[in-house]
């Protein structure tokens, strides 16, 4: 059976979205949110990176990010993946709750239940790529293996 996880509010699974209130630190500064490290990376070696970092909100770092007006790094469509799966590892690296939660997983598929991102969410009728669901299970992974005795 899979878990479904979309909202921060879900009592059981919200750890597991980009908007959960899970900081942590990464490329030497602190970050608030998975998404605030995400979004900011759109834009490295530009001082929009801290300006979305500033964020109050990840709702606010996720429109700054999505503002065509900035500058989007050229690499951005190859190194997407690898950045989001990178900032996943140090936001559960650095909560024992949640990588206690993502770890109890198993080996179920994880799902983000989103039904307006086709891409990193399985869409409104469950055919998107699901990619952040597929780098959670990646992220489980490597913590399992990492915290094997």
């Amino acid at each position: 059976m899979a878990i479904y996880f979309y909202s921060t509010r879900d009592k059981s699974y919200g750890g597991f979205s980009n908007f959960s209130p899970h900081g942590f630190e990464l490329d030497g500064v602190w970050w608030r949110t998975s998404e605030h490290y995400f979004q900011a990376q759109k834009f490295a070696g530009t001082s929009h990176v801290e300006v979305i970092r500033g964020a109050k909100t990840p709702k606010d770092a996720a429109r700054m990010g999505r503002d065509r007006q900035r500058p989007l790094r050229q690499d951005w469509e190859t190194v997407k993946e690898e950045i989001m799966k990178k900032a996943l590892l140090q936001k559960f690296s650095s909560h024992p709750d949640i990588c206690e939660t993502l770890l109890s997983t198993g080996e179920e598929e994880i799902v983000e239940n989103s039904p307006i991102d086709y891409y990193w969410g399985c869409g409104k009728d469950g055919s998107g790529k699901n990619r952040l669901g597929i780098l959670l299970m990646e992220v489980r992974s490597i913590l399992r293996d990492r915290l094997a005795p």
